[in-house]
């Protein structure tokens, strides 16, 4: 495994793609910035992060033989390593909220964003990319966010903290069978954030609802079930939790 130190850099996700466009990588190379300028979240949303405070990463992962179809099982697999790590470490109160945020209660303390490359209507290889509040401790702009360091009341090693997920990583991509991965799905499920409770949402076209959240569809869309009993299947850019 090649680990890439960086300082400040636009993000970490974009330095791994362009240095693919020049040569080969290893599997499971990963990039590791002290700053990001240009750090993004899903559906375009930035990443802020004081310099030299945080763990902030990438990571190269080849595929062979992962149908494009199962994309999804991505963040099953890389939100759960998240997740196992941060039990390990002791932070209370962990939920994954759909598709791929780790909270401590109702405060983010990571954000992952997976940018996949096909070859036909196969997996090629993803780069896995994860902003952790690891040792930040003001957020004045992000009233919803919080670290490792204020939830434990201790600062954390950057390269312990890096290494322990890596490894959670590399052990959970060995395992990518059909009941595997279905079980996969069901841990992640069970691990959802506001998971069987009344929750509030904003759907696509504006309307506020209620409704409980009883899962995720096989293709990683957030099952919901309204007060009519009927339940609905929607992708990331249809519905919004309100919390």
């Amino acid at each position: 495994m090649q680990i890439v130190k960086l300082g400040a850099i636009d993000s970490t996700n974009a330095y791994l793609k362009r240095t693919l466009q020049v040569r080969q990588l290893e599997d499971f190379t990963v990039a590791v910035a002290e700053e990001q300028t240009s750090g993004r979240g899903q559906q375009g949303t930035s990443w802020v992060s004081e310099p030299g405070k945080n763990l902030i990463f990438s990571v190269f992962k080849k595929f062979n033989g992962f149908h494009a179809s199962r994309h999804f099982y991505l963040n099953f697999i890389v939100s759960l390593s998240i997740y196992s790590t941060l039990k390990t470490l002791d932070i209370p109160n962990l939920h994954i909220k759909w598709p791929n945020d780790i909270l401590s209660g109702n405060y983010k303390i990571c954000g992952i964003l997976i940018e996949t490359i096909l070859a036909g209507q196969m997996l090629k290889s993803a780069v896995i990319g994860v902003g952790l509040n690891l040792n930040q401790t003001r957020f004045p702009e992000l009233p919803n966010a919080t670290s490792l360091k204020l939830l434990a009341g201790k600062s954390f090693d950057r390269d312990e903290v890096l290494q322990m997920i890596i490894e959670n990583l590399k052990s959970s991509f060995q395992f990518t069978g059909d009941s595997e991965l279905e079980m996969l799905r069901e841990e992640y499920a069970a691990k959802l954030f506001m998971k069987d409770c009344r929750a509030a949402f904003q759907i696509l076209e504006g309307q506020e609802v209620e409704g409980f959240i009883r899962g995720v569809s096989e293709g990683g869309k957030l099952l919901v079930e309204f007060d009519n009993q009927a339940v609905r299947e929607f992708d990331l850019k249809e519905l919004k939790l309100l919390y």
